[in-house]
């Protein structure tokens, strides 16, 4: 009888945490990246670029309704939204849930991951693809950002970590350009890693938000498969502070918004803001944002 082939995840130097592969459905090198994906019994199918969990259909309800629910009820009048990254096409369904969003672009530089997330993980994209508001596009997420011409409510970078082709989605220049696209009050929420493993990496986004934006903090989910304690998501605005929407009024965002959801509440959205200190610390003090 053979042996179960294992995938590694290799993200962080000093951890290795493996995954039994049911059955491999593809192990390639994209033009940008490696690529895994694999039938795993705890976690469903799961796509692993580079030596890192990108999404499990187990669990990837917790990072999407959070990565998406949060800015757009806090924002409350999102109509145009732009996602950078996020090959997989789960934060497009999640987003796409909002009926008052009337258009969606997504910007994403891998069309072979694009490809293998829509033959083999349509339980949490198809409904994207089917919708007429979805606009996806193949390209280099930040020199497409220099170039466009419109402007959003909401920006969401789903990217993987800041190694490869995803490095300049980290720093200050793609941060400064996201502004130059934002409509007034709008905001930008972006994959900031696991501070406990990642904090020099965390303290770096955070830090080259402040540098940009006037109002800038995080919010933590806790997904089983991002290995290494709370994941945090980098908030950015020049308007809107994550507390200025009461509770009251997320709800009513929620009610009128007829979501149904499995980890984000209104009172999940309050509490993610609210972080320890060891992460805290690690938040810049503010600076002077760039004009």
């Amino acid at each position: 009888m053979n042996k179960p082939e294992w995938i590694a995840e290799t993200l962080t130097p000093g951890v290795r945490v493996a995954y039994q592969a049911d059955r491999v459905l593809a192990q390639t090198r994209t033009e940008y990246q490696r690529l895994e994906l694999l039938d795993n019994g705890p976690f469903g199918r799961m796509l692993v670029l580079d030596g890192a969990i990108q999404t499990t259909t187990r669990d990837e309800f917790i990072y999407h309704e959070m990565l998406a629910h949060a800015p757009l009820l806090a924002h409350g009048k999102a109509e145009d939204v732009l996602i950078v990254g996020g090959g997989d096409c789960g934060l497009a369904e999640e987003v796409l849930r909002h009926k008052s969003v009337r258009s969606l672009v997504q910007i994403e530089i891998d069309s072979q991951v694009v490809a293998l997330a829509r033959e083999h993980l349509s339980e949490i994209n198809a409904a994207a693809f089917a919708d007429p508001r979805f606009d996806l596009r193949i390209a280099d997420g930040a020199q497409a950002l220099k170039e466009m011409d419109r402007s959003f409510d909401v920006v969401l970078v789903d990217s993987t970590d800041p190694v490869g082709a995803a490095v300049p989605l980290f720093t200050r220049e793609f941060y400064a350009n996201v502004r130059q696209r934002l409509r007034p009050g709008g905001v930008v929420v972006v994959q900031a890693g696991v501070p406990f493993l990642q904090g020099r990496e965390f303290k770096s986004a955070m830090g080259e938000l402040t540098a940009v934006f006037q109002i800038v903090d995080a919010y933590l989910i806790a997904s089983p498969s991002y290995f290494g304690g709370h994941l945090a998501l980098g908030w950015a605005s020049d308007q809107l502070a994550p507390d200025a929407v009461s509770l009251e009024d997320l709800r009513a965002r929620y009610d009128a918004a007829g979501l149904s959801t499995r980890y984000y509440t209104p009172e999940m959205h309050k509490a993610a803001f609210v972080l320890p200190p060891f992460i805290r610390e690690l938040m810049p003090a503010a600076t002077t944002p760039q004009a």
